[in-house]
């Protein structure tokens, strides 16, 4: 497997709907994060072994950043080309992948820790894999 590195992302315009959140690529493909995400006031523990994918949405909630949260599958020049950024955290690591954003991980688990006022908007975490998907928005327990 090819040495994979960090990879800063770029604005993508999202919409939020009752019915999960649909993030538009820079590429122009679409992609949509099924349901409403679970509110977490505390440290958001991944379940083990998914894909992980945070997004930070901007004040108006019509535009935001995205990571993808120690992805060893995706080649650099696709995550460019769709605006999507990468994170390489090893264990006992910490990353601020966003004011605001902290990652790390801890065995097969991404731990995020988020406070949505520093991050200037909402916060989505997505873990997810063939079997299943979690989404997640981190709040402040005053938020709940």
């Amino acid at each position: 497997m090819s040495q994979r590195s960090n990879v800063s992302p770029s604005t993508l315009g999202i919409e939020l709907a009752d019915s999960g959140i649909a993030v538009r690529y820079t590429d122009g493909r679409e992609v949509f994060y099924h349901g409403i995400p679970e509110t977490v006031s505390e440290t958001l523990r991944t379940p083990p072994g998914k894909e992980v994918h945070v997004l930070v949405t901007d004040p108006t909630e019509t535009e935001g950043v995205m990571l993808y949260v120690n992805d060893l599958k995706t080649h650099d020049d696709v995550l460019e080309s769709t605006g999507v950024g990468r994170v390489i955290v090893e264990p006992g690591e910490r990353e601020e992948a966003f004011p605001g954003v902290e990652v790390r991980a801890e065995g097969h688990r991404i731990l995020v820790d988020a406070d949505p006022q520093v991050a200037r908007g909402r916060v989505f975490v997505f873990a997810e894999d063939d079997m299943s998907e979690h989404s997640y928005e981190l709040v402040n327990d005053t938020e709940e």
